[in-house]
């Protein structure tokens, strides 16, 4: 043993006397200089670097801060240093500076560097493709960069932020360093992934809240909700059971509203349709909303003291409030000061706060800033151009539990605008936008200018209603301000390309294009053309409809919005030619027997923008003429051949203010529209007792009134879950009794409102929809199961009513399509005299379903509608029950 120790211990002086003979010897076997104990000044004669292989040579001598020429103490700061600044760069993983050799006083170094390897790709394992594919847009790991502990640490906090947000509070992620083996330097990096099951919440508890309840707090808090439960006390089931039917539906077995909605309260939990998940965010958010609630009830001083978020078990967890409240404190002097433009009076008459109301800091903010639901301080001075105003309330006394508040003003000056600029049209012109602008260069500045301009772009469908904006550049000291509207091209083109089955004519195909933004002018110019002429707001719509010789439709219309360009004078211009023959019989041939319609009608209109009663009605006057030519046409005219002319004046007065055209989530439609042709049986020299129907109905007489309605209200605040209301009537009239009402422009009442059904494609009438029946179902005659019930009969409604509402929710509206669900009710009827008019007499039905418009194809719609009544041709007291409908295009009523 001694032996081998020795042995070991004279190789290993051997081997230090070598070395130090290498130290210390040159390249060329002569002794070299170097003292490390004593630092000696050399001259840089020469550096060199190896090691690379990717990175550059003179780069990595730049970044070590020497060069040659340089004096440097060996051993010194000078290597030191430069050791240190390769290291800062991250690039290398293992830096050695080595002296060459020396000659003299000059020195000349070898660099030795080891390249840190870099990323050549990575992947991810424990989670689906959706996932991944989300993740990926979150990571900043780019191909060819260099790994290091940073990039990893990064990495992995990053794709644990990811779920923590969807609510995997326990998620774990480990990230491996593969060699990839096509590349020697290059690592590929495996992001094993366990999100484990999403954190949710088992309760959400408070103390010390003695004024406002549990449930009130929980119900703020809209984003962080307990676990769903439900849970019927025993009190409720023992008082729902104790009861036998006769007392169940008796109606003196009654309870106040109040007393039943306190009882479910004590009694009943019921959550099914809120995430109980935990994000952090959220949160933090309904954390404020808690206080906030409590500043709008008085408690100024109301404050979260300690929250504490802690585990119930794996998989979910608790949430315990302490909460401080304080006092409760009431407003009770209101100052005005540096008010000069308005008094006191008129201030406080729009702040509509008086003294001993609840203290609402909140409510200050809304009545000084932003009223949704009327005026407010601020609009009030902005709307007569006072940009520069601002308002600041202080609470200026604290008394016991009364507030006084000042309201320090500057008005500043009025301003007018100074320029007004336009980005992001690369297809409209800038004067279809201009034209619409309410803020014109060198007009006094209003807010409410700013709003009315933002829904009329909106309204145009041009643009994506979302992207509309502007931003204002005041310049305090000339007093001018100039306006950059800022939109987003959307296109809303549309081809209609269809086909479906249109009862006794068989399969019916369509093919429409409609141009919502058209350019006759461009037409010359090629190179407008994207793909087709456009930006001058005009409207063009081409459409055919056919099966074969059975059924033909041609139409063709033309819309300039602003004739002349100086005025929002319109100007549209209609075409239409059907022709309609009995599929069966005779009816197919083509012998002087077949039965058959046609109908050729022109119409021209002009419209224009009202100022008064506001800027949001319009009134548009056209006139029409139609010809009806029938042969052999036995299908509820009142009679199978003749010529009919209709010569109509129509007067529509509309007010429109909602918001998005395609996704309407507030404002309103409202139009009232009357129909008039002229009296012609106060001239005409004809017998009507004595003549027949076709005699009587050569030149069509008739009023016709109708009004539609629609309102939009939104029920949450970012306006996605819409109710709307709607209500239309229509009525028909006669001028005299001997000519009465003829058999055109009726009512047809049922199904999806398309011209289809037992009676498809009928023409001359007025067709509307109501879910849940079949089409045209509720149309009088009904003594016969179908309308074609021979010549002399008139089929159609005189009178029509039509009520409804519908609660929307969209999956999106975006540029590419607008996609939303709804639930429905509704109720309709028909009537073909007015002495039986009963508008609260309704065929009542609801449902559900879903609409989906695309630029390229238009508004399609399914839906499903459940009638609760028996329809009139039943005859049984059979209810209509489940129906499907489809609908496409935008139906009005």
């Amino acid at each position: 043993m001694k032996k081998v120790l020795f042995l070991i211990i004279l190789i290993g002086i051997t081997a230090n006397a070598w070395a130090q003979f290498r130290k210390n010897r040159n390249s060329a076997g002569t002794e070299n200089t170097l003292n490390y104990a004593n630092p000696v000044e050399y001259t840089i004669a020469g550096i060199e670097v190896t090691g690379l292989n990717v990175l550059d040579k003179n780069a990595m001598v730049s970044l070590t801060g020497l060069k040659v020429g340089d004096k440097i103490k060996i051993p010194g700061d000078a290597i030191t240093n430069a050791i240190r600044s390769l290291w800062k760069h991250g690039l290398v993983g293992d830096v050695t500076i080595q002296v060459d050799k020396v000659e003299g006083t000059n020195v000349f170094l070898n660099i030795v560097l080891a390249e840190r390897p870099r990323l050549t790709g990575f992947y991810f394992t424990g989670i689906n493709k959706s996932q991944e594919s989300g993740l990926k847009e979150d990571l900043t790991l780019i191909r060819g960069k260099i790994v290091n502990d940073a990039m990893i640490r990064n990495t992995e906090l990053a794709v644990r932020k990811y779920f923590v947000k969807k609510g995997f509070l326990n998620t774990e992620v480990k990230i491996l360093q593969e060699k990839d083996t096509l590349n020697r330097d290059g690592i590929r990096l495996k992001i094993a992934v366990n999100p484990k099951s999403k954190v949710k919440i088992n309760r959400i508890s408070f103390v010390g809240n003695k004024e406002l309840d549990d449930a009130k707090l929980k119900k703020k808090m809209k984003k962080t909700h307990e676990r769903p439960r439900f849970a019927l006390h025993r009190t409720l089931l023992q008082e729902l059971f104790s009861l036998n039917p006769k007392e169940f539906f008796d109606s003196s077995y009654t309870v106040s509203k109040k007393e039943f909605k306190e009882f479910l309260n004590d009694n009943v939990k019921l959550n099914l349709f809120t995430s109980s998940k935990f994000i952090q965010a959220d949160y933090e958010e309904d954390k404020k909303k808690i206080i906030e609630y409590y500043n709008s009830k008085g408690y100024r001083d109301a404050e979260i003291v300690v929250d504490t978020v802690y585990a119930h078990d794996n998989r979910t967890i608790n949430i315990d409030f302490k909460i401080y409240e304080g006092p409760k404190y009431y407003f009770r002097n209101i100052i005005w000061t540096g008010n000069y433009i308005y008094t006191d009076k008129q201030l406080s008459a729009v702040l509509a706060i008086s003294k001993g109301d609840v203290y609402n800091k909140e409510l200050i903010d809304k009545k000084l800033q932003f009223n949704p639901k009327g005026l407010d301080i601020s609009g009030l001075y902005m709307d007569d151009g006072y940009l520069f105003f601002h308002i600041s309330p202080v609470e200026v006394a604290v008394a016991g539990d009364s507030i006084d508040v000042e309201m320090r003003i500057s008005e500043g000056e009025q301003a007018t605008i100074n320029e007004v600029t336009i980005s992001g049209n690369d297809r409209t012109s800038d004067h279809v936008i201009r034209r619409e602008l309410s803020t014109v260069p060198g007009q006094k500045f209003r807010r409410s200018d700013i709003i009315r301009t933002q829904q009329k772009l909106g309204q145009l469908g041009y643009f994506a209603p979302d992207k509309i904006g502007q931003n204002l550049v005041p310049n305090q000291a000339t007093g001018t301000v100039d306006i950059e509207w800022t939109v987003e091209e959307q296109s809303n083109d549309q081809v209609e390309l269809s086909g479906g089955w249109g009862g006794y004519y068989g399969f019916v195909g369509t093919l429409g294009l409609t141009f919502n933004n058209f350019s006759l002018r461009n037409i010359p110019h090629f190179d407008n053309w994207r793909p087709l002429p456009v930006g001058d707001g005009q409207r063009l719509s081409l459409r055919a409809q056919a099966n074969g010789r059975s059924f033909q439709s041609y139409s063709f219309s033309f819309t300039e919005p602003w004739l002349g360009g100086r005025k929002p004078h319109s100007l549209s211009v209609s075409f239409n030619s059907s022709f309609q023959r009995y599929p069966y019989g005779s009816s197919s041939s083509s012998s002087d027997n077949s039965s058959r319609l046609q109908v050729h009608s022109v119409s021209v209109g002009l419209g224009r923008l009202l100022e008064w009663p506001d800027n949001y009605f319009t009134l548009t006057n056209s006139v029409s003429y139609l010809r009806y030519i029938l042969h052999n046409w036995n299908s509820g005219l009142g009679y199978t051949d003749g010529i009919s002319n209709s010569f109509t004046f129509n007067t529509t007065l509309a007010r429109n203010s909602i918001d998005n055209p395609m996704y309407p989530s507030q404002g309103s439609t409202i139009s009232l529209s009357l129909t008039l042709t002229p009296p012609f049986s106060l001239w005409r020299n004809i017998n009507y007792s004595t003549a027949d129907a076709a005699q009587r109905y050569k030149w069509i007489e008739y009023h016709k009134w109708m009004f539609d309605a629609k309102y939009y209200l939104p029920l949450d605040n970012k306006k996605k879950l819409v109710l709307e209301a709607k209500a239309h009537f229509g009525f028909i009239g006669k001028y005299t009794d001997k000519a009465g009402i003829g058999p055109f422009e009726r009512f047809y009442l049922g199904g999806d409102g398309l011209a289809g059904g037992f009676n498809s494609f009928l023409l001359g009438q007025e067709v509307i929809g109501l879910r849940g029946y079949q089409n045209n179902v509720l149309t009088p005659p009904y003594y016969n199961t179908s309308l074609n019930s021979g010549a002399g009969v008139t089929a159609g409604g005189i009178a029509y009513d039509k009520l409804g509402l519908e609660l929307r929710y969209p999956v999106t509206t975006g540029n590419a399509a607008t996609i939303y669900g709804f639930v429905f009710a509704e109720g309709g009827n028909n009537w073909n005299n007015y002495d039986d008019f009963n508008p609260f007499k309704l065929y009542k039905s609801a449902g559900f379903g879903a609409r989906i418009f695309m630029p390229a194809f238009g508004l399609i719609g399914l839906n499903w509608g459940y009638g609760f009544d028996p329809v009139p041709l039943n005859g049984r007291g059979a209810v209509s029950g489940s129906q499907f409908h489809f609908t496409i295009g935008q139906q009005i009523r």
